[in-house]
Order: C-alpha cells, then structure tokens, then sequence
C-alpha cells in the first residue's frame, strides 16, 4: 500500500524542529573542551499537542504490519517519533557535537498505561545524559507522553551515538554510561542459530520514504538512493524505528495474539543499516521458557548479522494499569 503525500502536511512539528537543530548543528563549536562543558541533565521541555489524526495512525499501523482494528482507542506506543521528535530535537540545539554525523544507536520504550487515541497529547523531553569518551559520544534523551486523563503513559529512551574520531577515553564525559544504547565497535551482532523465525518481510525500495511521510523523519539516507550511496551505502536504508515498530508488531501478532496491550518494555540496539530493498526475518529466543518474554533480532537468516537486537517482557492482562477498552475506531 502506497503512503498518501497528503500526511506530509501533519509533519510540520517533526520537519521544522529536525531542520532547526541541524542548522544549530553547523553552528555549533566542535572544541573537546566545550563538549566537556555540557550540563547533562538538560532542561526539561514540555508540549501539549492535538491527537493524531484517525487515518494517520491506522495508515501507520498497517505500513508496519499491525492490525489497526486491535488497538482501538488506543495508539501504538512504537508511534511515539511521530509526535516526540519535535520536542527531543529541541533538546539538542545548540550542543557542540557534529549532530550531522549522528547514529541512530537505540530506544527503550517501557510502557505504564495505554495511551489515549483521542486526547491531547502532553509530551515531555529532555537530554537525560551525555557519555563521552572521546572517541564518541552517547547522548541519552527521553520522552514522555502522556495525556490529562493518563499522565506519563509512555517513556522511551533514546540513544544517539555521535562518532568523534578521538583518542582514548577521558576527553570530556559529563555523565554515567548509557547503557544499552551504545553499540560496541568491533562486536558484530549474529542472530543465534537456534533462533525461531517468527516472520519474513519483504520490503520495497520506497519503505523508507513511507516511513518517513507517515513520521516526518526526512533524513535523505533514507529515501534518496544518491544521497545514501554518498554516505557509502548501496541505496537507501530503513529507519530504525521502522525495523522496531515491525518488530514489535511481529511479536504482538506471532507471540501475545495480537493483544496489543500485552508488551510492558521493548528495547531495541540496531546493529546493521538495513538496506531497501531487502528480505529479511524476525527471530525469536525465548527467555525462563516463556514465549512472551525474549529476545528478538531482524536478519536474513538463523547464524547471520543482525540489523536489530531487542529484547521485550509482556504483563498479564489482570496486572495492567490504566488501559483503555477496544472499539471499532481506526479500521
């Protein structure tokens, strides 16, 4: 299904905020000594925006594989780029870091309540942290969403890695270590042998442009094939959050049936650009012998690199908080 332009139009936040901070970006100073100066916690900005359009998230939620009718009133947490991009970019303005090099390392989404598909979203931002050891930087941000009837509903972590090409480690760290975010240099990522496949994508060459009408995130390497071949790729590649939302749509049909309330955390580490067009799968290791908590990877095949690594635990539905019922909206 071919992503109507007309979505461009419900973009506006996402496309102006990420063209803000690239502009700050070339701006900014590149000095070891300012980077060392950066306060960390930053500021925290807050946002009330509208609700997402009906025909938005359905036409999402069937681009990444999911069945719209499933989640009722409710959005789908792996959505929140859509409406949380505008605010973390500002988080990033002005920060002495080359952010045009910026990697997309990983997120972590835990979730305490279904969100509300038909109130005002009230959104929060900050940069939680920054991790520099000189040769890179982690930069730590979070976002929370929320509305007035479901505060705090959603909070993802987001870890960005900006290569430096420095020296060793102590040239200006201002904070802990980011955890699961950042990606180790000469670790190579292998879906494990004894992995079960629980799904096969096969994804166009415009999968990234689709993705990127439905979210805002315009990045050319995502949808120009020149462009992304400049940066060394063969063509263009899938987002991040593009392969996580397949992901996580691929373990709610194939492993919770299709409850879309089930997931409580999802973390994700993307390993390997994943370059459009591609066939790929979605493996599954279970964790304590249970099938609704394990480990996750997108690869070609069982014993092949893994563009993604993650890992999610599901609640009972007697234990979950604040969840809205189904209805017949967004089918």
């Amino acid at each position: 299904m071919s992503i109507p332009l007309r979505y461009v139009l419900e973009q506006g936040p996402v496309i102006r905020s990420l063209g803000r901070t690239a502009l700050s970006a070339m701006k900014a100073p590149k000095s070891g000594a300012a980077r060392g100066s950066v306060p960390a916690p930053g500021p925290e900005l807050r946002a009330t925006m509208p609700p997402r359009s009906r025909e938005l998230v359905r036409d999402y939620v069937r681009h990444v594989g999911g069945e719209p009718s499933a989640y009722g009133e409710r959005l789908p947490p792996h959505f929140f780029p859509q409406w949380g991009f505008a605010l973390a970019a500002r988080t990033l303005e002005g920060i002495p870091y080359p952010l045009m090099k910026v990697l997309n390392g990983g997120c972590r989404v835990e979730i305490a309540a279904a969100l509300p598909a038909n109130e005002p979203l009230e959104v929060s931002a900050c940069l939680e942290d920054i991790d520099d050891d000189g040769r890179r930087a982690v930069l730590h941000q979070k976002i929370v969403t929320g509305t007035k009837s479901v505060p705090n509903a959603v909070t993802a972590h987001l870890y960005a890695i900006v290569p430096l090409g420095g020296g060793g480690k102590g040239s200006g760290s201002s904070g802990s270590s980011s955890g699961g975010g950042e990606a180790k240099k000469k670790e190579v990522a292998i879906v494990p042998a004894d992995a079960r496949e629980l799904a096969r994508w096969s994804l166009p060459a415009n999968a990234g442009l689709d993705f990127a009408k439905l979210t805002g995130d315009f990045n050319p390497v995502h949808w120009i094939r020149p462009y992304a071949r400049m940066f060394g790729f063969k063509s263009t590649i899938l987002h991040g959050f593009g392969t996580m939302a397949r992901a996580w749509e691929g373990v709610v049909a194939q492993v919770l049936g299709v409850d879309t309330q089930a997931i409580a955390t999802f973390d994700a580490r993307f390993t390997k650009p994943l370059v459009l067009p591609g066939k790929v799968g979605l493996f599954l290791v279970a964790k304590d012998g249970s099938p609704r908590t394990g480990e996750i990877y997108v690869g070609d095949a069982a014993g092949s690199p893994a563009y993604l690594v993650g890992s999610f635990t599901s609640s009972p539905a007697p234990a979950r908080r604040g969840r809205s019922g189904p209805s017949t909206a967004a089918r």
